[in-house]
């Protein structure tokens, strides 16, 4: 039997991954997260810092969202005035179509990654291997690129297989619009 963890590291652990997720969480994420196996201690927990970020912070809140998930949140009425500051991501537009083409289609060589991306991609791969999102193994002259464990671990991925099949049902759940018929002279 696993020894208990300290109240403060089960906090701890709750507002780390409340913080850091970016995206609400449920109920059994916040439990795995908490490091007990304990719905009522876990939700305890986060009951507690709910009530704290509301005596404590002004811009920012845990709420519990209606489909039962926890979210950590700029509160609604500061958007319009963080949307300025909030303009530039970790990662540019154009550098992350080139990761969701490489996590896509990993392992990818250098020379498809040029066929698809353009010779933009040397500085999209550049910065990518900077963040230590991807990786590359050398064949002779040709580089061969894949995702790295931060990767994964940054978008919250745990299985690359499971990601392709949402990334491929997504596709096909928003498919592109037809592009308008041409139109002929009236004769």
């Amino acid at each position: 039997m696993r020894e208990s963890l300290p109240e403060d590291e089960i906090v701890a652990r709750v507002e780390a991954a409340l913080y850091s997720a970016g995206r609400p969480l449920s109920v059994d994420e916040l439990i795995r997260a908490s490091g007990t196996n304990s719905k009522e201690k876990t939700l305890r927990i986060v009951n507690d810092l709910v009530k704290k970020t509301k005596g404590v912070f002004k811009a920012i809140e845990i709420v519990q969202l209606e489909d039962g998930t926890y979210v950590f949140q700029l509160k609604p009425a500061y958007t319009p005035l963080i949307r300025r500051f909030a303009q530039h991501p970790l990662v540019p537009a154009a550098t992350l179509k080139t990761l969701t083409y490489i996590a896509y289609e990993q392992p990818v060589t250098s020379k498809r990654l040029v066929q698809i991306r353009g010779s933009q991609v040397y500085q999209h791969v550049k910065e990518l291997e900077q963040m230590q999102f991807i990786e590359h193994e050398s064949l002779g002259r040709l580089k061969v690129y894949r995702t790295t464990k931060k990767f994964q671990e940054y978008f919250g991925i745990t299985d690359i297989n499971s990601m392709k099949s949402k990334l491929v049902a997504e596709a096909n759940k928003n498919p592109k619009p037809a592009a308008p018929a041409e139109k002929t002279p009236a004769g």
